[in-house]
């Protein structure tokens, strides 16, 4: 058969390409894990990482190991090196709920370094991604846990109890301390004697918790977007969050451009929520993931919560002054469709069910509500709810310490945000104080989890690969800047 020569190029690139592509049947061994050829991705996202997966199986309850046993989730993103340090690089997930596996591929590129000479090791935590997921189930059957979020605590526990219901799992055993556990027991099959941690958001609660109980086997910590191991988890998060929101908005009103076209964002922010709080809009929008025409209410609740979630990203948070506008003069689609789009990705990445067993183990008990926080965007409800809740979700045993300041010796790397909504600067100011060879560097203009800011993804591999993060030259960082607030469609004044 004769064939044109851009045929027999296509035909030579496609056998080339399944020559290097790994074979179907390949398999790599790490220790005694086994592991096959995977593609990592989170659900409604783009980004993929080429890697290889395996599992670990482990007891469900450590003092029954001859009872239920689970498998855990493990992926392993090999070094460019030809011969990989022994010391690999685990990095912990937030949440509490989120996979690593589903979280690594948006940050991979801030790993470029590390991987120049450590592999890195993902580990879905018991309960989320492919370890036995403790998923809460919506009325549409989504991980987006709508009813879960009513402000109705009568109906958040309802939701509890029927997600409980349904759970093939002893909620008992899905706590930091079972997940600590689990990471050094992924570190035993893998054969290193020693790890390196990249901790993120509620990740930094584990990698401390890993670092008390073995020190030993930690040679340094990365802790990024910092949760005190004082700290109950949402006792501040209103405050701080309303901290965040003030100081970002405060960018438009000193801001010439944005203050004569916005004004007070502020203001025009409590106004709208005033309104709703009375009068809840009906608001036709098309669904901006399935072009569905919809129908919802814009509330209160609503606003709050995209207002949340854009603050945690500042470059986003910019978009605000102009978007609220747009709701003032009457034209909420776009905001209702970005709310349901939010909601959905959000949703999606979250076992809700692994949160209430982490939330109500160690910190429902210690959790009050604080009437400062009436009149805040998020006030005392987020409180209110999980309080109901965990009235009744089973509790997992803690340690007497848990919530005793991590004391180490062991290098540390703790990175902030200085617009952070939810673990602020002060956080990672408390938490160095009882590490000797640590360091806490602030980043301008950022919020949450900030390891892919400008020079941070090199200072990150430079110290992981040094152990020394005073000697880090961190004077790029200072060329990070404050993103200016849109004042018009299509971006900022030059």
């Amino acid at each position: 058969m004769l064939m044109s020569r851009h045929t027999a190029l296509a035909h030579g690139l496609a056998f080339a390409l399944l020559a290097a592509a790994p074979c179907a049947h390949a398999a790599r061994t790490l220790g005694s894990l086994q592991f096959e050829p995977c593609a990592l991705a989170a659900p409604g996202m783009p980004a993929t990482v080429s890697a290889w997966c395996s599992s670990l199986e482990v007891p469900e309850d450590r003092s029954r190991p001859q009872a239920r046993r689970i498998r855990l989730a493990v992926a392993w993103v090999p070094t460019d090196a030809r011969r990989a340090r022994p010391d690999p690089v685990f990095m912990l997930a937030g949440g509490p709920g989120q996979s690593a596996r589903e979280s690594f591929p948006s940050i991979a590129d801030a790993f470029g370094d590390v991987l120049r000479y450590r592999d890195v090791i993902l580990v879905d935590q018991r309960g989320t991604g492919g370890s036995h997921a403790l998923a809460c189930r919506d009325s549409q059957g989504h991980s987006a846990v709508t009813e879960g979020n009513s402000d109705d605590p009568e109906i958040a526990r309802r939701f509890a109890e029927r997600c409980l219901k349904n759970l093939d799992a002893d909620p008992r055993f899905y706590t930091t301390g079972e997940a600590v556990a689990d990471l050094d027991a992924v570190r035993v099959a893998i054969g290193a004697a020693q790890i390196n941690l990249v901790g993120i958001s509620y990740g930094t609660r584990v990698a401390q918790e890993y670092l008390r109980r073995h020190p030993a086997t930690t040679r340094t910590v990365v802790l990024d977007g910092v949760v005190p191991a004082e700290l109950v988890l949402g006792s501040e998060h209103a405050r701080n969050l309303e901290d965040a929101v003030n100081r970002q908005l405060a960018r438009c009103t000193a801001d010439p451009a944005c203050a004569s076209r916005f004004g007070n964002p502020r203001q025009g922010l409590d106004e709208l929520l005033g309104r709703l709080r009375v009068q809840p809009q009906r608001v036709r929008f098309r669904d901006p993931l399935t072009n569905e025409p919809r129908e919802e209410s814009l509330t209160e609740e609503t606003v709050a919560g995209v207002v949340r979630l854009y603050a945690y990203v500042p470059q986003l948070f910019a978009m605000l002054p102009l978007s609220l506008a747009e709701v003032a003069a009457g034209r909420p689609e776009v905001f209702m469709a970005q709310a349901g789009m939010l909601q959905s990705l959000i949703g999606e990445q979250i076992m809700h069910g692994l949160q209430l067993s982490v939330s109500c183990s160690e910190d429902a008990d210690l959790l009050q509500p604080n009437p400062a926080d009436q009149g805040t965007l998020m006030g005392t409800g987020f409180v209110t709810l999980i309080k109901a809740q965990c009235a009744v979700w089973p509790r997992g045993a803690v340690p007497k310490d848990f919530h005793d300041p991590v004391r180490s010796d062991r290098p540390v790397l703790l990175l902030s945000g200085d617009l952070d909504p939810v673990t602020p600067p002060r956080y990672g100011d408390q938490v160095v104080k009882y590490l000797p060879n640590g360091r806490h560097l602030v980043l301008r203009g950022q919020g949450h989890n900030v390891m892919g800011a400008g020079c941070a993804p090199r200072l990150m591999g430079r110290f992981i690969a040094t152990a020394d993060a005073r000697a880090l030259d961190a004077k790029c960082l200072d060329r990070l800047t404050y993103t200016p607030p849109f004042t018009g469609t299509y971006g900022w004044e030059p």
